[in-house]
Parts: structure tokens; sequence; C-alpha cells
């Protein structure tokens, strides 16, 4: 990718950002239906700590929504009302598989935000979302955790993005 294509992906309007920060409270609305939901749902002696943990998730998933819904606002945009679709599944560990995918998508999407609006001169911003981004690393290294498997390690793609990286199985 050229170098003025990576720009043009930072220099964005106000407008803009309002509707990417819309794109990200879907993934916060998002969030808090499937950590609401699974908290509830998954079953067993081995998943308590988690289904409690994940009912965290959700109450700081909100906190998140609100913060985001602050900012759209204050860029001149209206907060959406419409979350990313939920996965469901009978199997917890598919459930905590599809956190942790949606997790790492708004983990990248907020490095990418962070980027944008610094460019824009937005560092409150960017303060902002970086405050949001340590939780929702918190979040993957919790459900990491849960499922056994080593937290993977973003790979900066050449769209300025990060690509997807399997996580490999801890030994224990």
């Amino acid at each position: 990718m050229a170098k003025e294509d990576t720009n043009d992906e930072l220099n964005i309007t106000r407008e803009q950002m309002a509707h990417l920060l819309n794109e990200d409270l879907a993934r916060e609305y998002q969030a808090i239906i499937a950590y609401t939901v699974y908290s509830q749902v998954i079953k067993g002696a081995k998943y308590m700590d988690i289904a409690r943990e994940l009912e965290k998730h959700a109450a700081e998933e909100l906190e998140h929504a609100l913060k985001i819904s602050k900012q759209i606002d204050y860029l001149g945009g209206m907060p959406g009302v419409v979350p990313k679709p939920v996965k469901t599944s009978e199997d917890p560990e598919e459930m905590l598989k599809a956190d942790l995918e949606n997790e790492r998508e708004t983990v990248a999407q907020y490095r990418q935000r962070i980027r944008q609006a610094e460019a824009m001169g937005e560092f409150a911003l960017s303060e902002t979302l970086r405050d949001i981004i340590v939780q929702e690393q918190e979040h993957e290294m919790d459900l990491c955790d849960a499922l056994g498997i080593d937290v993977p390690v973003p790979k900066q793609a050449s769209n300025g993005r990060f690509s997807e990286i399997i996580p490999a199985k801890r030994n224990r």
C-alpha cells in the first residue's frame, strides 16, 4: 500500500470519525449482548468463574458504549442503536471463541481509531480510546485464559489493519 493511501485512512473528517465510531459502538452493543447471554447460559463447574467474569465484562462494555456515544455526540453525530450480530452456540468453547474474535476485531479497530483521532488533533478522543483498549485487551487475556490458549500477537497488515492469527493451545 502506498504511503498516501495510509495517510488517506488517517486524514478523515469529524463526520467520518463519527460514522466509524458508530461502527465501534455497534461492536460494543454486540459485546454487551454476547457477554450478558453467555454469562447466563455457560454451564458446568469448569465455567463458573468465567461466567462471573463475563458478567463483569458486560458492565465494562456498557461503560465503553457510553464513552463512545459521548464522543459521537461531541463530533456532531447521533449514536447508533443497532448491534453487530451476536453469535450463539450450545458449546461454551464456541461462545468463548466468538467473544475472543470479537475482542480482537474491536482492539484492531480501536488501534486504527486512535491513529485517526491523533491525526485529527482529537487528543481527548484518543485518550478515551486508549482507556477503552486497555480493558478490551484484558478481556482478550481473560478469554484466552479461559480457552487455555496464549494471547495471539496482532500483526499489522499492509492496509494498516491487524491480520488474524490463529492462537496456539497452551501446553498445560
